[in-house]
């Protein structure tokens, strides 16, 4: 049988697909593009026939019909790894739950212990060789289709066709059905707005960036402006090694300083994970072999990441408290994102031979509840807030007011450095608590 009359056989409607899931059945959706759309509004008109069906995903970019059309979790409980804008309105209702994760494990959690009894992902339409590809989400995808006991692979004509190095693709004879016609426009994340605060943190960060650096840049607008700003500046020669694609890498390639060339590790190529952005940035993207996409596990190892010289790893936070713990996820007990790979690229760009890693956010925020402005800096973290990367995996810490390494730094070493990262009208009040928790000298500077 030829690769397209095998394909010819597999294909299947949204709602025949559907069928394949049972009450009580793990579903996974994958994350990012690889959630699929049709397949996921055939599932939800299950609702009333079908319970207790857990379906796992991560940043939807679409609403999940499977949560539109059971709000009340009657048939389907929906669990994310990462919190999109989308997942964390529905987690604010009581529709959705979080999945803790450290982003390199991923995999690995699917190879060891989790089960998946149906698994459907979108993915590009098949090439001659009978290969499918994972598109814009590498991620975990080639893990969790090997995991599941049916798969399910929903084709949209829009996907990008990611180059790569290995587990971007999967073969039609490793899938159980097909569903076509899936033709949405895919879901963009255009570039967060930027604000002082971000051009202030981008302008401390970018003079220590060396020419030849690789660079990780996370999500967020911190990240952003230190994208375009490097790609306003001098620096030469860098090259990407990060988890998410965004378009500040594209912005570094066109101004002519993402070149790849002195990498140490992957040279001549731009290594990612997961590609979040524009149509521009998918268009870049498209049969690109300067672009190559890995599985997370690759991707964020430390070990892997050990490998590159001169490694910088910038991130963003919620807040950090005087003891150096550092929170990216929540607010108190809410969560609003995910760990992801921050803790990932802190450690590996520590290991990296000349590497720094730099965890970035404004000092002050407004709160619009109380009607006031409020510090990041605070003196322990909210009760309930999760600790992304602990004490003694925080280095440089940076705000609009200055950069700190805290590796290797007393209590109240750290303290004081901390301390001078918050705004000033925070200060006083900051070095009275460090006082109360016995963290602050007398010698120390005010």
């Amino acid at each position: 049988m030829s690769y397209l009359d095998e394909y010819k056989s597999k294909l299947v409607s949204p709602q025949e697909a559907a069928g394949l899931v049972s009450s009580g059945d793990w579903v996974d959706f994958g994350m990012n593009s690889n959630i699929p759309e049709l397949f996921d509004g055939a599932l939800a008109l299950r609702k009333g026939e079908l319970s207790d069906v857990k379906i796992r995903g991560g940043l939807s970019l679409r609403p999940l019909q499977i949560v539109e059309q059971d709000p009340d979790q009657e048939s389907f409980n929906y669990n994310s790894w990462h919190f999109s804008g989308i997942e964390r309105r529905y987690y604010d209702k009581g529709q959705c739950s979080y999945m803790p994760m450290t982003y390199r494990n991923l995999p690995e959690y699917y190879r060891r212990w989790l089960d998946v009894d149906v698994a459907c992902l979108a993915v590009t339409p098949m090439n001659k060789d009978g290969y499918f590809n994972l598109s814009l989400t590498v991620s975990a995808g080639s893990a969790i289709l090997k995991k599941a006991k049916k798969v399910i692979l929903e084709v949209d004509e829009n996907l990008p066709w990611a180059m790569g190095g290995f587990g971007e693709c999967i073969h039609i004879s490793e899938v159980d059905a097909i569903i076509e016609g899936a033709h949405s426009p895919l879901p963009e994340l255009p570039p967060a707005p930027l604000s002082d605060a971000d051009r202030a943190v981008a302008s401390l960060i970018v003079p220590r960036i060396r020419d030849g650096s690789t660079i990780q840049l996370g999500i967020g607008g911190m990240p952003v402006a230190i994208g375009a700003m490097i790609a306003q500046s001098d620096i030469k020669d860098l090259g990407a090694h990060t988890e998410m694609l965004c378009d500040s890498y594209l912005d570094m390639f066109e101004a002519g300083k993402l070149t790849n060339k002195r990498k140490t590790v992957d040279p001549g190529r731009a290594v990612w994970s997961l590609c979040l952005g524009t149509a521009r940035l998918f268009r870049w993207l498209h049969e690109n072999p300067d672009l190559c996409g890995c599985p997370v596990d690759y991707v964020n190892s430390p070990a892997v990441m050990a490998c590159h010289d001169d490694l910088v790893a910038i991130n963003n936070c919620v807040e950090a408290d005087l003891f150096g713990q550092i929170c990216s996820e929540s607010s108190g007990v809410r969560q609003i994102s995910g760990s992801g790979g921050q803790l990932d690229f802190v450690t590996g760009s520590f290991m990296s031979r000349g590497g720094q890693g730099f965890i970035c956010m404004s000092s002050t925020y407004f709160d619009k509840k109380e009607n006031r402005v409020r510090s990041r800096i605070v003196p322990t973290l909210a009760p309930g807030g999760i600790v992304t990367d602990p004490r003694s995996q925080a280095f440089y810490l940076v705000t609009e007011w200055g950069v700190q390494n805290l590796a290797g730094r007393t209590v109240w070493e750290r303290a004081e450095r901390i301390i001078s990262l918050a705004h000033p009208d925070f200060r006083e009040e900051l070095i009275r608590e460090a006082n109360k928790m016995k963290i602050w000298r007398n010698s120390n500077k005010r």
